[in-house]
């Protein structure tokens, strides 16, 4: 009798066709006629998700003790609700039966290497019932938490675990409404970080809590309560997945296995490779709930995944011994080091490879992680001179802070393995050279910016900027007060017209046009960006990298943006006037223009553009709005802490916003009830008493007397007088009103705006 069957194939795709033979489970293949061919096409069990058999179902002898009912999800991402039977245990798959007449197929063979996912319909609460585990009571309180885990929100998860009084909170909550655009979400999160009431770790742990509390399933809370133990969770989830449950310290893991994932993998999803089973990698876990688990695992180890389940204490302990004896920080490997010699020649050679180059890799490499973990700005690789030592320094929060010292012995190799990977000439010990390096470190991203520079005495510096730490920030989370938020989104809404950001290298220019970029990031606005490099990726916009190497410059990239029918233009620096005049004319266009500029303000950014050579006239008309920016440090939210400021103190805040213009913006008067913020310095600061860095703003908006200013070029002075006449703060004032919010000091104010 001729069997028709579907064969689905882990590519996808599928074959119909007549069985050569019957179908066994035992072999390792199966062979199939299709058409008219005269020889049957073998395909191996490996390279299959499921076998479809074809026909009429047989409910007859259906639902009897032997069987259950089970979900299965195939690696193919086809899902059926099936019967199976306990006495059918096979060591290459298992066979799965139709729950309705109108089905089109008697069985489906399922394979081992196509199978994603298998779980009994039956709640894991029901089962625990059954099971005697724990009473119905038990299992509808748990599912009570579970409910008010999933509803809980993040004002109230900060104001249990700080111990917040409610009347403050909503205070505070009322404050921010009275200056809040009403169409815009408020950030309960925010304000309370803004008030001074909790700091950025607090809300960032408050927000992992939510994430947790709604990911929290019914076992987990069962085994808190302390109603069931881990171990019969886990049993119970075996049998819920029709998985084995293992003993760790009577299953210890294969090496080869453990080889076949990264460190990094391991430990962030806490799985454990046991061992290799033909094609198939056995990998221990303790949540095998979590469907994605066997999908990336797959992906990554580029072969079938069979999961089994261990307790998180056991799976937990074998990966720290596993791992034990690697090297840890890259301290301890700097001192690993310093009595190896390296020739920085044997790097370059791919046979002449030793445990020396493998060590002086792994340096750059901790390092270079290192420095992606602590949220650093920069890397500076700086050799001393002769016998001195390479020290390394790391820029956080505008702040270099030498971090290592290592060995002379290494400098020339260090150097050599940064211009190798950044793809530079390692001949070159003359010349500046610019390159990039990207890493991956899990499932994560690092890029680089590389610039060698050579220095005395033989040497080459080698400066890194680390731009993984760029993301896109809400409009309103980057600084602005509420006055310049509301020009700001004001200004961006336009259909045309040139918005500058402007200020020095590391400002956080880029940031801030991103920000407002995502604000109007719409399916029904063609957005075009051209960046050097592109820092920031963000879905919707076209993004391009400029090379001015090969004659592709801003001017070139621009030109082509306005052939390409955009709405939106962004334009990383105007760096030239041909640039400039083909922003300014775009703008005049139709089209809705971002760029940025290296100036000190804002009216100045106007005389400078002047002087280019940009016509007044057309600029007058382009321009909507100019942000200038600066970035200083913030006070530690851990250990910062209030006093009293004395008399002169406060005058000299008086003085530095201008006593006239204080008193019109309403700004607080001194009294013994006024409190401002100072560093302290903990461990969380590493002493310094300041942790990361604010914005601080001046934002000019266009208005007909800024028009006829520009029009008549009247100068710095006669415009930064109209602007502050019509409500524009200045960096300096900006930084003062988030002195009085507690943000900072006049110190670091300082250090950034005149």
């Amino acid at each position: 009798m001729q069997t028709h069957v579907i064969v689905k194939l882990l590519t996808g795709s599928e074959k119909h066709g007549l069985l050569a033979r019957s179908l066994n489970p035992e072999s390792d293949h199966i062979e199939l006629y299709r058409g008219d061919e005269s020889a049957p096409e073998s395909h191996r069990f490996d390279a299959i998700s499921f076998i479809k058999i074809l026909g009429k179902p047989n409910l007859a002898d259906a639902f009897c003790e032997d069987e259950f009912f089970e979900d299965v999800t195939t690696v193919t991402g086809d899902r059926f609700h099936l019967r199976l039977k306990r006495s059918e245990r096979l060591e290459s798959g298992f066979y799965g039966y139709p729950t309705d007449l109108d089905s089109d197929f008697k069985s489906i063979f399922f394979t081992n290497s196509g199978l994603r996912q298998r779980h009994h319909d039956r709640p894991i609460g029901e089962m625990l019932t059954q099971s005697g585990l724990v009473q119905p009571a038990d299992v509808d309180e748990a599912l009570t938490e579970q409910k008010k885990l999933r509803e809980k929100r993040v004002g109230e998860i900060l104001i249990e675990k700080n111990h917040l009084p409610e009347t403050v909170v909503e205070h505070a909550i009322g404050n921010a409404r009275k200056h809040s655009n009403s169409r815009n979400r408020i950030r309960v999160g925010e304000i309370l970080i803004e008030a001074g009431l909790v700091t950025r770790k607090q809300v960032d742990e408050a927000l992992a809590s939510q994430t947790s509390g709604r990911r929290k399933r019914i076992g987990a809370i069962l085994v808190d309560r302390g109603l069931i133990t881990e171990e019969q969770l886990l049993t119970a989830l075996a049998r819920k997945f029709e998985l084995q449950v293992v003993d760790l310290k009577q299953t210890p893991p294969q090496p080869a296995a453990v080889r076949r994932l990264s460190r990094e993998m391991i430990e962030k999803m806490q799985v454990l490779p046991l061992e290799i089973r033909g094609t198939r990698l056995v990998v221990a876990t303790s949540n095998p709930t979590d469907p994605t688990i066997i999908e990336n695992l797959r992906f990554v180890a580029n072969c079938p995944i069979e999961l089994v389940v261990a307790s998180a204490r056991q799976i937990a302990a074998q990966i720290s011994e596993i791992f034990a004896s690697q090297a840890g920080a890259v301290e301890e490997l700097i001192d690993e080091l310093d009595d190896i010699d390296v020739q920085v020649e044997e790097e370059v050679e791919a046979d002449k490879v030793t445990e020396t180059d493998s060590k002086v890799i792994n340096l750059v490499n901790k390092i270079l992680l290192d420095a992606h973990k602590r949220g650093v700005s920069d890397i500076h690789f700086e050799p001393g001179m002769g016998p001195l030592p390479l020290k390394v320094r790391y820029r956080k929060d505008g702040i270099c802070t030498q971090v290592h010292q290592i060995s002379t012995t290494y400098k020339a190799a260090i150097i050599s393995r940064v211009k190798i990977i950044a793809k530079l000439d390692i001949a070159e010990h003359r010349r500046p050279q610019s390159g990039k390096i990207m890493i991956k470190h899990g499932r994560e991203r690092i890029e680089y910016r590389v610039e060698i520079t050579p220095t005395i005495g033989g040497q080459e510096d080698a400066v890194l900027r680390v731009l993984s730490a760029a993301r896109i920030y809400p409009l309103d989370q980057i600084g602005f007060s509420a006055k310049n938020l509301e020009r700001m989104r004001a200004a961006i809404q336009k259909p045309y017209g040139i918005i500058l950001c402007v200020g020095p290298t590391g400002s956080g220019k880029t940031t801030t046009l991103h920000s407002a970029l995502s604000e109007i990031n719409q399916p029904d606005r063609k957005i075009w960006t051209a960046e050097d490099p592109v820092e920031i990726s963000q879905e919707g916009l076209r993004q391009v990298q400029v090379f001015p190497k090969i004659g592709f410059t801003f001017d070139e990239a621009l030109r082509s943006f306005l052939r390409a029918d955009p709405d939106v233009i962004m334009i990383g620096e105007m760096r030239d006037p041909v640039t400039a005049k083909t922003a300014i004319g775009a703008s005049l266009t139709g089209h809705l223009v971002f760029s940025t500029l290296h100036t000190n303000s804002a009216p100045e950014t106007v005389v400078r553009l002047i002087e280019m050579g940009m016509d007044p006239f057309n600029f007058a008309d382009a321009m909507l709005a100019i942000v200038a920016q600066r970035l200083t440090r913030r006070l530690c939210p851990e250990c910062k802490e209030p006093y009293h400021p004395k008399r002169t103190e406060y005058d000299e805040l008086v003085e530095a916003y201008g006593r006239e213009q204080f008193q019109r913006d309403e700004m607080p008067a001194f009294s013994k009830g006024l409190t401002l913020m100072r560093a302290k310095g903990c461990e969380a600061c590493e002493g310094q008493g300041y942790s990361g860095r604010i914005a601080i703003h001046e934002l000019m908006a266009n208005s007909p007397q800024i028009k006829q200013a520009i029009k008549h070029n009247s100068g710095v002075l006669k415009t930064q007088e109209i602007a502050i006449e019509q409500g524009m703060s200045t960096l300096r004032m900006d930084g003062i009103q988030k002195i009085f919010l507690g943000l900072t000091d006049l110190t670091q104010i300082n250090r950034v705006a005149l």
